[in-house]
């Protein structure tokens, strides 16, 4: 059974209900009452809070992820650093050329290197983790 309701619309509205209806070839009160149920239904707005809501704690999880690889690689050079300037000695003046020399040459290798990882997916930080389980596992054999 239906109940009868009068609404009143703006001339504009009530024309683009009567268009979509003559184009659908539904009655106006149909188009009407698909749209009210369309407004009132919570199906729609549940759906899209829910993708949301799944969205944010990827993004969330993607965050914390983030920080951790940042922070490990920030105290990775921190101790390399000051291991670096405790272990080495001063050189004299008469050898700071050859030296800057091989420096040089160290680092072109090293950015060689640094790019043939990056070409495969090589990561350091997805290494640790690895490298940690099987110290573990070598400690607890």
């Amino acid at each position: 059974m239906r109940d009868r309701m009068n609404v009143y619309f703006p001339p504009e509205l009530l024309r683009q209900i009567s268009d979509l209806a003559d184009r659908k070839k539904l009655s106006r009160s149909a188009i009407v009452e698909a749209a009210v149920a369309s407004f009132l239904s919570p199906d729609g707005e549940d759906r899209r809070e829910a993708a949301f809501t799944r969205r944010l704690d990827r993004l969330s999880r993607q965050m914390q992820r983030l920080e951790r690889d940042v922070g490990l690689t920030a105290e990775t050079l921190a101790l390399f650093i000051r291991f670096w300037l405790t272990i080495t000695p001063p050189l004299p003046n008469d050898a700071q050329s050859a030296a800057q020399a091989k420096g040089r040459e160290r680092f072109e290798g090293f950015v060689e290197a640094l790019g043939r990882r990056l070409q495969k997916g090589q990561s350091f930080l997805r290494e640790i983790p690895e490298d940690i389980r099987r110290q573990e596992s070598a400690e607890e054999g």
